[in-house]
């Protein structure tokens, strides 16, 4: 039997296991997070704290072997003018600039507003300032607007149309 492990398949495999751990649980946050201020008010400045250190330490370096090893895959088989390649590049792109650049200060922010909230609450129910519904609204169409964009990547790179 002949082992047909490449160099290739080895990238493509941290590829799609950076995707995975780098975006699945984000994912989720647009359904957990308004379960959680329901059900669990006070729990929120410490899941947003968390979800501040996952970006840093988690979709953060993962974003990062996500795009290095899709360039690699790329060049290696000259594959940057197929659709299903600049796709997939420009969403990174996005990914990029509204995570970076929003969802994690956003993440960062939640944190310190939900704190306050609930340390001048005085029940289990905490009120939830203006500036603190105002940013978690924001952060949750950006949530989901980069989870819908991460599925339509793996849909271009998986499917690839226009091939």
């Amino acid at each position: 039997m002949e082992l047909a492990v490449t160099s290739y398949l080895v990238v493509q495999s941290f590829h799609v296991m950076a995707v995975v751990a780098a975006y699945g649980l984000p994912m989720a946050y647009p359904m957990l997070l308004p379960y959680l201020r329901r059900r669990h008010p006070r729990a929120m400045p410490g899941v947003h704290d968390v979800q501040y250190r996952l970006n840093q330490r988690l979709t953060g370096p993962g974003t990062v072997i996500v795009l290095a090893a899709g360039v690699y895959m790329a060049s290696k088989h000259h594959l940057w003018g197929e659709a299903w390649v600049a796709v997939p590049v420009a969403i990174m792109a996005v990914i990029v600039v509204l995570g970076g650049g929003y969802v994690v200060p956003a993440s960062k922010r939640m944190a310190g507003l939900a704190r306050a909230d609930v340390d001048a609450a005085p029940s289990d129910s905490p009120s939830w300032s203006s500036e603190y519904e105002r940013t978690f609204a924001r952060y949750l169409v950006a949530e989901i607007t980069l989870g819908v964009l991460v599925l339509v990547a793996v849909f271009f790179m998986v499917a690839k149309p226009f091939a």
